[in-house]
Formats: structure tokens, sequence, C-alpha cells
């Protein structure tokens, strides 16, 4: 029975002063895992939207975030004039747009 409370006793005076490298080494790979994971790649899919969201002109075939598709008819700042149908125009944020669709898309639908 002494045993036991003898390596108690070790246990104890062996916690008594830990070390805060293994600490500063977890938060360290936390913030590793959380930029190649997170942040990263968000801001990777930021960037090609914006570069897309430049790249459109009028004439564009274009897939925008209502699921809508249609054909810029003109840009004005911050907003694209839209025909979705004929006669039909809609003015939304460029930001809206989703993805531009290759010519003739359209007419193949």
């Amino acid at each position: 029975m002494s045993l036991f409370i003898q390596s108690a006793y070790a246990a104890d005076a062996a916690a008594g002063n830990p070390s805060p490298i293994p600490s500063i080494v977890m938060m360290i790979g936390f913030v590793a895992v959380f930029y190649f994971l997170i942040w990263r790649p968000q801001s990777k899919r930021t960037k090609e939207h914006r570069n897309m969201i430049d790249s459109v002109t009028v004439g564009s075939e274009v897939v925008f975030a209502g699921g809508l598709m249609g054909r810029i008819k003109k840009i004005e700042g911050e907003y694209a004039v839209i025909t979705i149908g004929t006669g039909v125009d809609v003015k939304i944020q460029k930001s809206a747009i989703i993805a531009v669709l290759p010519e003739g898309t359209l007419a193949s639908l």
C-alpha cells in the first residue's frame, strides 16, 4: 500500500512545473491548420470571383444568384442590365453573377 502513496507523491512532484513549449506548439499547429483549411481557400475563391466579375463584358452569358440565366445588355458601374427573355430586362448587382457561360449556351437551351 505504501508503494502507491510514494508514486502519487512522485507524480505530484513531476507535475509541479510544466513546460509551456507543448502549449505553444499546439497553438501554432491550430493556427496553421486554420490558415490552410479556411483562410487560404476562401481568399482564393474570393479572388477568382472578383476576377470573373471584372472580366464580364456586354454580350456575356451569365448565371446569377437567383438561378436565372441571361445575356448582359449594359454595364452600369456595379450593376448590370441582363436580358433574360425577349423584352425582359433585369438590373442586378454584378456581385450576384455566379458563373459566366460559354458563348451559345443560352441558344442551345
